[in-house]
C-alpha cells in the first residue's frame, strides 16, 4: 500500500489532466502513486496533480537524479547520436500512466541538423493520448528540457501535432508488457 507523505512546505503542482498550477499547502497529506522521468504524480484532497522532481525537498525526499540533469548545462559542439535523443525522451512520463511517451507511441517524428558552429537544434513532433489534456505542454516541455540536457545541443522544439490520431496500437510491445495488454 502506497505510503501517505506530508507536506513539509507550499509546494507548486500541477493539476493532472488539466494542467493548472495548484499551490499545495504544507501539512497536506499527499499519497505519491507515480515516481518516473524525476516527477511525482501524487493524490490529494485536492485530487491529483505533478510535483516537479526539483521541489522533492517538499516531500521530505532527495532530488531524483533525472531532475538534476541539465540545470546547469553548457552548450558545446559536440557529436550529437540519434539515439541518444530518443534515450532522452523515454525519461519523459505521462503523469497518469507508467510508459514514457516513446514506448507510449507517442513521438512521431525526431530531427536533428546541425549548426555551422557544431551545435544541433532538434526538432520533434509528438502527440498525446487525448485532445483535452491539459498537461500536453507540460509533457511537451519536460521533453523539451531533457533534449536540451544532451551536450551539443543548442535549442529544441517540441509541437504538439494531432495527424495521425493517436490511438493503444501505437504503443510498442514493451509499453504493452508494462500495461498488461498483451
Amino acid at each position: 500500500m502506497p505510503e501517505q507523505i506530508v507536506i513539509n512546505r507550499d509546494v507548486e503542482a500541477r493539476i493532472i489532466p488539466e494542467g493548472n498550477v495548484l499551490t499545495i499547502p504544507s501539512g497536506t497529506s499527499v499519497t505519491i502513486t507515480q515516481q518516473l522521468g524525476g516527477t511525482f504524480t501524487v493524490v490529494s484532497q485536492f485530487g491529483m496533480s505533478r510535483i516537479a522532481g526539483a521541489d522533492a525537498d517538499s516531500l521530505g525526499l532527495e532530488i531524483p537524479d533525472e531532475a538534476q540533469e541539465g540545470q546547469e548545462k553548457i552548450v558545446e559542439a559536440a557529436a550529437l547520436q540519434e539515439d541518444s535523443i530518443w534515450e532522452q525522451l523515454k525519461t519523459v512520463y505521462d503523469p497518469e500512466i507508467p510508459v514514457n511517451i516513446v514506448d507510449l507511441g507517442l513521438v512521431y517524428s525526431c530531427e536533428s541538423e546541425e549548426q555551422s558552429n557544431g551545435t544541433h537544434n532538434v526538432d520533434v513532433k509528438m502527440t498525446l493520448t487525448a485532445p483535452g489534456c491539459g498537461m500536453g505542454p507540460v509533457i511537451a516541455d519536460d521533453a523539451r528540457s531533457k533534449i536540451l540536457s544532451l551536450p551539443g545541443v543548442a535549442d529544441a522544439n517540441v509541437d504538439i501535432v494531432w495527424d495521425p490520431p493517436w490511438n493503444q496500437d501505437m504503443i510498442t510491445e514493451e509499453g504493452k508488457m508494462i500495461l498488461g495488454l498483451v
